[in-house]
């Protein structure tokens, strides 16, 4: 696969050497060519120079008196703050000897005197490019054993949330299949119920996998104002049964802010939150949603519940980074509000919950729980 060199064009070069002609002529080479330079004389303005702000690159002399090229090296090296600073020796020093030692102590290269400017430029170039490079290499490498360690996790995850059910589903369907004709007219009512019921869990949560899988393949997905009134009908609409069977009640606002996002995946963050505020609320459910607008410019879209509320050591455990998901077990909430973060995040937004334990608030609509999620407003 080709990949595209980085820029470096604008990388800070270091330039260390006792002669001052040698200071210019490189100064002015590599400053046309859009280098940022700083040039000093010795090896102990050059130590003091790196420690104060270290450059991308050095072009260090060997020949100075006090602290030579070498022993600058050496100790830049054994820093790990200034270790990986690339070194091009340049010196007037051109035998064999001489650049082994350069290369020992570290250098990455050795540009004998008198030194050619195109020359000059060129290894400049090819180790700062290089430099990018391996940066890029080691991102490269962190995301991807991150992710490594979301899939292990979240596989886990998933295992661990379809067993239960899973084993329940074979449970009944087993006692079913021994001898239906022992089971009353109400055990084969209930015990059907119990099968679906288990059943519609486990299709919860592959399509939980399914959205998670939605959202990390898709790079680039169509930003556009959201009709958050619509998406959070269609919610209660698949969640009808739910709200029917809990007698929730649900309040909605008389007017709706507009932001920007990307619908499908909003729909799936209000159907976790409200889902959630059904199944942990009070009896009756009392749900009320809304949306204010925050001092940055986003908007703020919150679901508040009557339920028993959490601790704060519950709350900060909510949004769980998958390599650490299947550790947790809040109420069942970390498979769901893991993706939801997910989601939020991808489009520029940010999640989290305010909880309150009975008692502690004097107004009874303000017991539960708040999750909320914020997006960007429509800019105009």
């Amino acid at each position: 696969m080709d990949h595209e060199l980085p820029d470096t064009s604008k990388a800070d070069i270091l330039i260390v050497d006792d002669t001052p002609n040698n200071l210019r002529l490189l100064s002015q080479m590599l400053s046309q060519h859009g280098y940022k330079v700083r040039a000093v004389l010795n090896g102990s303005r050059a130590l003091s120079a790196v420690q104060s702000t270290p450059p991308d690159l050095i072009l260090l002399d060997v020949m100075m008196p006090e602290i030579n090229g070498y022993e600058v090296c050496e100790r830049l090296k054994a820093d790990p703050k200034t270790r990986d600073i690339p070194i091009i020796f340049i010196s007037a020093i051109g035998s064999t000897e001489g650049k082994v030692k350069g290369f020992n102590v570290g250098g990455v290269d050795y540009i004998s005197k008198p030194f050619q400017l195109p020359e000059v430029l060129v290894r400049v170039e090819t180790h700062l490019n290089l430099v990018a490079l391996q940066k890029e290499l080691r991102e490269e490498v962190t995301v991807r054993d991150k992710l490594i360690a979301e899939l292990n996790a979240y596989a886990h995850t998933v295992a661990h949330e379809l067993k239960n059910p899973l084993g329940l589903v074979i449970g009944f369907a087993e006692i079913l299949a021994a001898d239906p004709t022992a089971l009353s007219q109400d055990d084969l009512v209930n015990l059907s119920q119990r099968i679906a019921r288990n059943s519609r869990r486990m299709d919860e949560i592959i399509d939980h996998l399914l959205l998670l899988a939605s959202v990390r393949g898709m790079e680039a997905v169509s930003i556009t104002p959201l009709n958050m009134e619509a998406l959070v009908n269609a919610v209660e609409e698949r969640l009808h049964d739910k709200i029917i069977e809990s007698k929730a009640q649900i309040i909605h606002p008389q007017t709706w802010l507009v932001s920007q996002g990307y619908g499908p995946w909003v729909e799936e963050v209000w159907a976790n939150y409200l889902s959630n505020a059904i199944k942990y609320g009070g009896t009756p459910p009392y749900i009320e949603i809304g949306a204010t607008v925050q001092d940055d410019g986003m908007i703020n879209y919150w679901v508040r519940d009557n339920g028993e509320g959490l601790i704060p050591s519950e709350i900060s455990r909510l949004f769980t980074p998958f390599e650490r998901l299947h550790k947790m077990n809040i109420k069942g909430h970390g498979l769901g509000l893991a993706i939801v973060q997910r989601i939020v995040e991808k489009l520029g937004g940010a999640v989290g919950a305010e909880c309150f334990k009975a008692g502690e608030e004097a107004e009874s609509q303000h017991s539960g729980c708040m999750f909320y999620f914020t997006l960007p407003a429509v800019t105009t």
